[in-house]
């Protein structure tokens, strides 16, 4: 699979915030994002397609 540059916006404190938890599991930005986002998308087809992954994320966010 040949991996794409992007880029994205989001809110400063946001970013700080994903920083802060790949630093602390020894992961890429890059790799963290493709995670949750590949995660999200394969729980549109199995269990966790009822909104949990989501509601997780949302969860987390609401946290900070």
């Amino acid at each position: 699979m040949t991996a794409k540059r992007v880029l994205i916006s989001m809110d400063e404190r946001l970013l700080e915030r994903i920083d802060a938890a790949v630093s602390r599991r020894g992961l890429t930005r890059s790799g963290y994002l493709a995670q949750l986002a590949s995660a999200d998308l394969e729980g549109e087809r199995g269990p966790v397609g009822q909104g949990s992954v989501s509601s997780t994320l949302r969860e987390v966010e609401d946290a900070f």
